[in-house]
């Protein structure tokens, strides 16, 4: 889905707030040709992404909202907080996950060596009868 496409000239500037939360990806392409890039022209773009409550222009929000001073901090705090319970909510997650990744290959781990183990007995047993029955061939036992 498609939330915001434009074209600039050879220079702009966007500001983009988006009200969905999500992964969202960027797409810049340039319309020069390969050969006038080669030639020497150069093409800078400059990209800045802010996110969570800084993106907020908190004296525009009080303009518009006609917020005193005191209103407009307890705005800036109930961000900051839901910020900080997004954060944790995601540190969550990350750790579940990594806790997830861990006993599974905690679990891997001893299986192969379980596997490992009978490998070797079994290898030794095969040796030891392999002697017996060479010894036996040449009438050493």
């Amino acid at each position: 889905q498609v939330v915001l496409s434009r074209q600039y000239g050879s220079e702009g500037r966007i500001t983009f707030t988006s009200h969905t939360p999500g992964e969202h990806q960027i797409c810049l392409h340039s319309n020069s040709t390969r050969m006038a890039l080669f030639a020497g022209g150069k093409l800078r773009v400059h990209l800045d992404i802010q996110v969570g409550e800084h993106t907020n222009n908190y004296p525009e929000i009080a303009a518009n909202d006609k917020l005193t001073e005191l209103q407009l901090r307890a705005r800036q705090l109930l961000d900051q907080v839901e910020q900080i319970q997004k954060e944790q909510n995601y540190q969550r997650y990350r750790e579940e996950r990594f806790r997830m990744t861990s006993e599974s290959t905690n679990q891997r781990v001893l299986w192969w060596s379980i596997a490992q183990t009978i490998i070797l007995i079994l290898t030794g047993i095969w040796q030891m009868r392999h002697l017996k029955s060479f010894f036996e061939a040449k009438k050493l036992v």
